[in-house]
């Protein structure tokens, strides 16, 4: 399982996802706002947060246990698009 470093506080727990050649990964699941807050912390701004997120570490592949990112969303909204 792959963990992004100085980001435990983010870590909110593990997924268990099947691969296509029948085994089970385990990839951990990291709270997207916890990560923000973590960045304005350290002295980012908001939008300089997210840029760096999205850059940085969404775009970041580290194979089949590359780490989940869950970002809370308005239900409704999925439904009106």
């Amino acid at each position: 399982m792959v963990l992004f470093e100085d980001l435990e506080k983010a870590l909110v727990g593990v997924s268990y996802v099947w691969h296509p050649d029948g085994n089970q990964i385990h990839r951990a699941v990291y709270d997207g706002e916890k990560i923000v807050q973590h960045f304005m912390d350290g002295g980012m701004t908001m939008e300089e947060a997210r840029e760096w997120i999205d850059y940085n570490i969404e775009g970041a592949y580290m194979g089949d246990a590359t780490p989940i990112i869950y970002w809370l969303v308005d239900v409704a909204e999925l439904y009106d698009a």
